[in-house]
C-alpha cells in the first residue's frame, strides 16, 4: 500500500515529503539520501574480488557529479532480463552517450560474481556497468524490492529504470509486474533525458 501511495504522490510536493520520510526513491529525490550508507558491488571475477579485498562502491561515487541511467531487474540469467532488458540498453548505448550520459548501470539482487559471468555471456560489460546488490539493501531502501519466492527467487528487485543527474532522480519508471517490459527499457528513458 505504501508503494501505491508514494507512486500516486510522485511528481508533487507530497512526493518529496514522502520520500524524505520513507527513504522511497521518487522523481526529485536524491538517490544517495534515499539509501543512506548503502554501497554496491561492481561486477568482477572472484580473483578480482579477492585482489580488491571485496571492496564496495558508495552510491555517492556512482552518482555525484554525473549523469547516470540506471536500471534494476529481478536477476541475472532470467528470461526478460536476458532477452529484452539488458539488450535494450546495450543496443542504445551510443544514443544514451550522445545525450550526455556518463554511465549506464544495471543493478540486481545478485552477487557481483554472478553478474560478472552474466554480463560477459551477454557481451554487455564494455557498454554497461553491472553492480550487485547482494543483500538487497539498495532496493529495499528505495522501496523497489519485491518478493519473488513463488518463482524461487526470494526477495529481488522490481523491474525499473531511472535517469539520475548529480544524484537527483529526474525520471523513474517502475513496471507493474516483473515479467512486464513496457516502461523500463532504454527506448523510454531516452525520451526522458
Amino acid at each position: 500500500m505504501a508503494s501505491v501511495l508514494a507512486r500516486r504522490a510522485r511528481g508533487s510536493a507530497a512526493a518529496a515529503l514522502w520520500s524524505a520520510a520513507r527513504g522511497f526513491a521518487s522523481v526529485g529525490s536524491d538517490i544517495v539520501s534515499a539509501a543512506p550508507g548503502v554501497s554496491l558491488q561492481k561486477a568482477r571475477s572472484w580473483d578480482e574480488g579477492v585482489a580488491t579485498k571485496f571492496s564496495t562502491t558508495p552510491l555517492k561515487d556512482i552518482f555525484h557529479g554525473k549523469k547516470v541511467v540506471i536500471f534494476g531487474l529481478p536477476g541475472a540469467y532470467t528470461g526478460v532480463c536476458s532477452q529484452s532488458h539488458v539488450p535494450s540498453y546495450k543496443n542504445n548505448i551510443d544514443k544514451l552517450k550522445a545525450k550526455g550520459i556518463d554511465s549506464v548501470i544495471c543493478v540486481a539482487v545478485n552477487d557481483p560474481y554472478v553478474l560478472n559471468g552474466w554480463a560477459e555471456k551477454l557481451q554487455a560489460k564494455d557498454a554497461i556497468e553491472f553492480y550487485g546488490d547482494f543483500d538487497g539493501s539498495f532496493h529495499k531502501s528505495l522501496d523497489l524490492e519485491i518478493d519473488l519466492s513463488a518463482a524461487l527467487l526470494g526477495r529481488r528487485s522490481h523491474r525499473w529504470s531511472a535517469f539520475v543527474d548529480n544524484g537527483k532522480i529526474k525520471a523513474l519508471n517502475v513496471e507493474k509486474a516483473p515479467s512486464e517490459f513496457k516502461v523500463s527499457g532504454a527506448e523510454v528513458i531516452l525520451d526522458q533525458i
